[in-house]
């Protein structure tokens, strides 16, 4: 057993973890801890383990709003009492939200798992610290009862544009959702929402690439190891960064963004 292997694949995982909530792009930091720790990359299967971790522990920690929408969505299809309207287009604009990611993903699927240089995560990190300065001082008013089909559909988008390796996901989708108007604490939510559905297609369109991993039994450990490293981070690392969003700092994010983009080109 190469216990240095697994260390590194704890490593990796913890830094997948603790980026995928937050707004600084988890597959630029993977390739960037995977270069610096010398394990290369880390390909499309690794990628489907530690985002299925993450999508875990997202599940676990938005459960309680995942069955309430769900059982006031059926409740308004089965009555149409106006008490559970509100619920079930909150789920109509998630899947409305989805499609560009759906569409671009099963068509892009092949480009969305290459790797890409350290340049050009400087540079995406540039473009995601950017956004996330231009709405630093937006002030949404914008509940789950005000989204409208266009304010779902562009914040879909921004989540299309983050199939793009090296693009947050999450600062795509907070950026778009704030910038059509949404309270931080509704972006969030809605955010994170929109993960889910987009995070179950990626495990689905490469489940079968997963199967075909030549290498997987001689690596169950380590990926094990990721795996639950990635779960545990993912969890810790989203209610922080709900403190975050909460205080209305999200332009620190931004800070960080230039600073990394800055020593990448530098050093790398």
């Amino acid at each position: 057993m190469d216990i240095i292997l697994i260390i590194k694949m704890i490593i990796i995982g913890l830094v997948q973890g603790f980026t995928e909530p937050i707004p600084v792009s988890s597959s630029g930091h993977v390739v960037i801890a995977s270069e610096i720790l010398g394990l290369g990359e880390q390909g499309f299967t690794f990628a489907i383990l530690t985002n299925t971790a993450s999508l875990c522990a997202i599940l676990y920690i938005y459960r309680k709003d995942i069955s309430r929408l769900a059982v006031n969505s059926f409740n308004y299809l089965k009555t149409k009492n106006i008490r559970f309207k509100s619920d079930f287009y909150f789920v109509l604009f998630i899947i409305i939200g989805s499609i560009p990611a759906g569409f671009f993903g099963f068509l892009l699927k092949d480009y969305i798992a290459e790797s890409v240089s350290m340049t050009t995560i400087a540079v995406l990190l540039f473009v995601t610290g950017a956004g996330l300065w231009l709405i630093r001082n937006f002030k949404g008013n914008k509940n789950e009862s005000d989204i409208t089909i266009k304010d779902a559909f562009i914040v879909g988008l921004g989540q299309a544009v983050a199939l793009t390796p090296g693009i947050s996901r999450s600062g795509a989708t907070i950026i778009s959702a704030i910038a059509v108007g949404m309270k931080q604490d509704t972006a969030l939510r809605f955010s994170f929402m929109l993960y889910i559905p987009v995070s179950l297609g990626g495990v689905i369109l490469g489940f079968s690439d997963f199967l075909n991993e030549p290498n997987k039994t001689d690596l169950a450990i380590p990926y094990l190891a990721a795996f639950i490293a990635t779960l545990v981070m993912t969890y810790f690392a989203t209610k922080w960064f709900m403190g975050i969003m909460k205080k209305g700092k999200l332009v620190y994010f931004s800070y960080y963004c230039f600073i990394l983009g800055v020593i990448l080109l530098i050093f790398f």
